[in-house]
């Protein structure tokens, strides 16, 4: 073969090597720029958003909570641990003298209610708190006989249990009382026990 017909081989195979490489980095250049840009794009961080411009439109304020409406009780303050002994002031009638506090509970909707257990008999403590609340009460059970004083209001929108007292006769022929709860506690059994739900409004 002639050295000429060896140049014009070489020349041809070299003009398709290279548009064969032309032809690929225009096929393949806007995929691999479009790559680059969405790796470039998705490190940056987000754009800040402008302040806010006078007369632009505010974002959104959270709800006020609404007014306490008129007439409403204001929350009477508990004690400082659910297991404390009430006060009198708390719970807005008298205890009967020498009941002992056994414990309290959630009564739902920021209620609570205080149980206290006597020594004294049903019969006792009901004539007590008819004389101190000056009321009769009802008789809302025979056996075992369970009296009630309601006392202050009820609304039964936002209270669960009206206020007052309610007592009731644990002392029968099945049963000598409700067991102290406190060990060692005098008396052993109480005969009688207290309910109170405190009286927030009269």
């Amino acid at each position: 073969m002639s050295p000429r017909l060896m140049s014009l081989r070489r020349l041809i195979s070299l003009c398709v090597s290279v548009s064969l490489w032309l032809f690929i980095l225009c096929v393949l250049r806007p995929v691999c720029v479009g790559a680059a840009v969405a790796v470039a794009s998705s490190a940056q961080p987000p754009v800040p958003q402008p302040f806010p411009r006078p007369g632009a439109s505010q974002p959104a304020r959270p709800p006020q909570p609404p007014p306490q409406q008129p007439g409403a009780p204001p929350a009477q303050p508990a004690p400082s641990r659910p297991d404390a002994a009430p006060t009198e002031a708390m719970l807005g009638v008298p205890i009967y003298p020498g009941a002992q506090f056994i414990a309290s509970y959630d009564a739902g909707r920021g209620q609570r209610y205080y149980i206290f257990g006597s020594a004294a008999s049903f019969v006792e403590l009901v004539a007590y708190y008819r004389t101190i609340l000056k009321q009769r009460g009802e008789l809302v059970f025979d056996v075992p006989a369970t009296h009630e004083f309601d006392v202050g209001r009820f609304r039964e929108e936002t209270m669960a249990f009206p206020p007052g007292v309610t007592i009731k006769d644990y002392q029968s022929d099945v049963s000598q009382g409700y067991p102290n709860p406190k060990p060692g506690g005098q008396p052993a059994r109480f005969p009688t026990l207290l309910q109170i739900v405190p009286v927030t409004e009269k």
